[in-house]
């Protein structure tokens, strides 16, 4: 079935293509009519898009779209995704209703990220489809688990032979002017649940019973105290962050049978995260043997080394906006995390103030001046 058409202009207008997509409801996992209107911009200008859905429950299925134009030269990518986070309620008009008040457009995915997508398609448009091989590699599933979205887009890739040698992400990295930073790498992230058993009884009796509590504060008192480095040239220090600590006893004559925390570790390129996960296993299990340690490592720390790509961003940010911008590897995850593995990634996009807020906005000039950059950051690339 041929993608839906949209009006004319639509394709190379970044305000009205913004606009388009954020009507398109997709909240993640993001599947449907907001690919078919991508889709619909897209093959126009000489894309060949695939799209496919892949994964199964708990985290799937989640849709996702390949497009390439072109042969030869340098292979370009852009990267990233559909998908929003939920609104929330308290909007000023509907998060899925794009509204135009003053120089801001409103919406629910303006910033993060549809309206850099909009803009990288506009910069397509402008220019001619043989300059040469360039591809979006567009997930549905970011803002969720990520399982099945910009990682079953590698492989779909690594299956036809498709080898981008440089990437950009459209995440928004921007902080207080359009162009006033890039992101070069990115922390990495792990989460670990920690369970502390012990035997439940009667307060009275504290000699027939366990309590596990005591074990859990000691061990964390220990892993409070651990000091993971002290950053480097390109990143900031490891961080150790607890999240809650649960026991759900509602009692107050009862020792209770099992004591619960989380920790959150964003760390820096001297680590690993499964090094960082046996760390705190160590810790919690010299206070607890009788315990259970479960880490999940949601992103590796990378760095892409300052060179070509950056240069390329860099001077093309400096050239339309009068900008030089930092380059930074601060902030939470991206799916740069997983495009690392293939070419050397750098992210760029956005003012990030409002993402994930509510009212989520982007200013229409930053709209057309994004555009403008991602044009001659490709008319830089192709030369």
């Amino acid at each position: 079935m041929p993608p839906p058409s949209l009006p004319g202009g639509i394709v190379a207008d970044v305000v009205e293509l913004t606009k388009a997509l954020i009507a398109a409801e997709s909240v993640t996992p993001a599947r449907g009519s907001v690919f078919d209107v991508l889709e619909a911009a897209l093959v126009p200008l000489g894309f060949a898009v695939e799209r496919f859905v892949a994964g199964e429950a708990p985290d799937g299925p989640v849709e996702n779209l390949l497009a390439v134009r072109g042969s030869g030269g340098t292979h370009f990518a852009f990267a990233g995704h559909l998908d929003v986070v939920p609104p929330g309620a308290g909007w000023t008009s509907g998060a899925f209703e794009p509204e135009v008040r003053g120089d801001l457009l409103y919406g629910r995915g303006a910033v993060d990220m549809k309206g850099a997508i909009a803009a990288f398609v506009a910069a397509a448009a402008r220019l001619p489809a043989d300059a040469g091989t360039l591809s979006l590699i567009i997930t549905g599933d970011e803002e969720g688990p990520a399982t099945y979205g910009t990682q079953s887009l590698i492989a779909r890739m690594a299956e036809l032979g498709l080898q981008p040698e440089l990437c950009l992400v459209g995440e928004p990295t921007s902080v207080n002017r359009l162009g006033d930073m890039i992101k070069i790498g990115r922390r990495g992230s792990t989460v670990i649940d920690i369970e502390v058993r012990g035997r439940q009884g009667h307060v009275a009796y504290p000699h027939l019973a366990d309590n596990p509590i005591p074990r859990l504060v000691r061990a964390l008192t220990e892993i409070d105290a651990i000091v993971l480095d002290e950053g480097s040239d390109w990143f900031q220090p490891s961080n150790i962050e607890p999240l809650t600590i649960d026991v759900g006893n509602p009692a107050t004559n009862v020792i209770p049978g099992a004591a619960r925390a989380r920790l959150s570790i964003r760390f820096n390129d001297a680590h690993r995260g499964a090094d960082l996960i046996a760390r705190i296993e160590e810790v919690v299990r010299r206070h607890a043997p009788d315990s259970d340690v479960r880490g999940r490592v949601y992103g590796e720390a990378f760095l892409t080394e300052p060179g070509r790509l950056s240069s390329l961003v860099s001077g093309a940010i400096e050239a339309k906006l009068g900008v030089t911008p930092e380059l930074s590897t601060t902030g939470g995850t991206s799916d740069a995390r997983y495009l690392v593995k293939v070419c050397p990634v750098v992210e760029f996009g956005l003012l990030n103030a409002t993402m994930h807020k509510l009212d989520e906005a982007v200013a229409l000039a930053d709209l057309a001046a994004l555009a403008d950059v991602y044009e001659e950051v490709l008319r830089r690339v192709f030369a």
